[in-house]
């Protein structure tokens, strides 16, 4: 290949990753689109289109280009990484866990690939997996936040409140915007009985995100239970109003006397 389009399609590559990072996927791809035509052998370019496109939600199209990413470059653990969570999105989760084993073989510090492999575990509900595998992508970054998030859920469904609230902990210090993580962190505190803190965190992660309905759900049931009917009914109402279809917000709002 010509050095001057080597380099041409070095440049449509570099646009695609900056649209990437910036969330731009259809101007990502259309740059990966370009680089591919200049240079249809580099794997780097199929990869990153496989991300924009599963970022898109078109996961088949994204399986397609790490199937080329791969077949041109069999030692691209990313590629077997990224198509291991597209597998996992489809729910094809022996598939997903065949490729995160494949790039921890390739790449053993890899921790995305571990902390994917655990999601993929957990869906199994092969917990106990799912934790060691949390607990290896922490060994090599104790700074992931997902990671923490993550083993914090496997630990609350396995009973174990506090080393979920411990892990919550974590994840929120690391990421302190991240609503999600104080919804949980306040289911766990209501388990323990510790009502007050739960509230805290449902009044936080519904500030931090008004559109997550899972915290509003939380709250208007304590409120519930408290006999707070009014404040009860309007957070009740928003869950709703965010998730129509959950039917557990109808059927609290039915025992408080409301029609969905």
């Amino acid at each position: 290949m010509p050095e001057s389009v080597q380099e041409t399609a070095r440049t449509h590559l570099d646009r695609g990753r900056a649209c990437l990072d910036k969330g731009k996927y259809d101007d990502a791809i259309v740059e990966y689109d370009i680089a591919i035509a200049l240079d249809p052998n580099d794997a780097i370019a199929y990869t990153n289109r496989g991300i924009a496109c599963d970022e898109k939600g078109e996961v088949d199209r994204a399986i397609a280009d790490f199937d080329i990413a791969i077949a041109l470059d069999p030692h691209d653990a990313i590629a077997y990484t990224n198509r291991g969570i597209a597998y996992r999105k489809k729910g094809d989760v022996v598939r997903a866990i065949a490729d995160f084993n494949k790039a921890i073989a390739l790449d053993p510090n890899d921790a995305i690939a571990y902390i994917n492999r655990g999601n993929a575990y957990y869906v199994k509900r092969e917990v106990v997996r799912a934790i060691a595998d949390y607990d290896k992508a922490i060994a090599r970054n104790p700074k992931d936040a997902l990671a923490y998030y993550n083993r914090g859920i496997a630990y609350e469904s396995e009973g174990e409140v506090d080393h979920a609230i411990g892990d919550y902990n974590k994840a929120i210090a690391l990421n302190p915007k991240d609503a999600l993580a104080y919804t949980n962190r306040g289911n766990a505190y209501y388990v323990k009985g510790e009502v007050v803190r739960a509230m805290a965190d449902y009044d936080t992660a519904i500030t931090l995100n008004p559109k997550l309905a899972q915290p509003y759900y939380n709250r208007g049931a304590i409120y519930e239970d408290k006999g707070d009917k009014e404040q009860a009914i309007a957070d009740l109402r928003k869950a709703l109003e965010i998730n129509p279809s959950h039917q557990l917000t109808k059927n609290n709002l039915e025992s408080l006397g409301v029609t969905p």
